[in-house]
């Protein structure tokens, strides 16, 4: 099975992601972790990359789709995967397309995960992570454990929050959202590929409705 998690910056992707990862055996490509691993792998791709990032430059959507590509023909028992972050343009969804025909594979569903941007906005900016595990925790629907311990990984460790979790930047954040990824709404709609579910439900809740959603 592979599907895409649509949604805004705050949306929850990255928490139900994992959920997925554990319940169904997913593997998740996050384009980020897949292109630090290519910049310190020495393959010829991990080169290019490594070059790229070196002169500042933005990673091609040709380079993103060779690391997929790579991940995708790689036997690792996983029983399909999430795409973490990929695509965030039309161009990018049509390429990701076309390399899963290619491989004989499709997209099984895209989540959309919606959210009031207002709502949105509280509930990032009274987020903070572990930064042991990445569990996230929030000052009114879920603390920080009084005793400083991580109620996932049973660790006692620090608890951040990200620099950009504030409100101008998140609004600066939602703006890029809105201009380049949210027409692959309207892409995944017209392709019969999309599922809408409430972001703004309990983490158990959104779980639940993303359960109903897949095949």
């Amino acid at each position: 099975m592979n599907i895409i998690l649509l949604g805004p910056p705050g949306a929850g992707k990255g928490t139900q992601a994992r959920r997925l990862v554990e319940e169904r055996n997913l593997a998740q490509l996050s384009t980020g972790d897949m292109l630090r691993a290519a910049r310190t792998s020495g393959t010829e791709l991990g080169k290019m990359v490594a070059g790229v990032m070196d002169r500042g430059e933005l990673v091609t959507d040709e380079i993103v789709i060779g690391l997929i590509r790579e991940q995708l023909t790689n036997d690792d028992g996983a029983n399909g995967y999430i795409f973490d972050g990929f695509p965030r343009t039309l161009a990018q969804a049509d390429a990701l397309g076309n390399l899963l025909a290619e491989l004989g594979e499709k997209l099984d569903r895209v989540i959309l995960m919606e959210v009031d941007d207002e709502a949105l906005v509280a509930r990032i900016t009274a987020r903070s992570t572990c930064a042991n595990c990445g569990e996230v925790y929030n000052d009114q629907t879920k603390p920080i454990p009084s005793d400083g311990v991580c109620s996932n990984c049973g660790e006692k460790a620090e608890f951040t929050r990200r620099a950009d979790d504030n409100e101008e930047s998140l609004k600066t954040r939602l703006l890029a959202y809105y201009k380049q990824t949210s027409p692959l709404v309207g892409y995944y709609y017209a392709k019969g590929d999309l599922s809408t579910v409430d972001g703004l439900q309990s983490m158990d809740d959104v779980a639940a409705s993303i359960k109903v959603a897949l095949p």
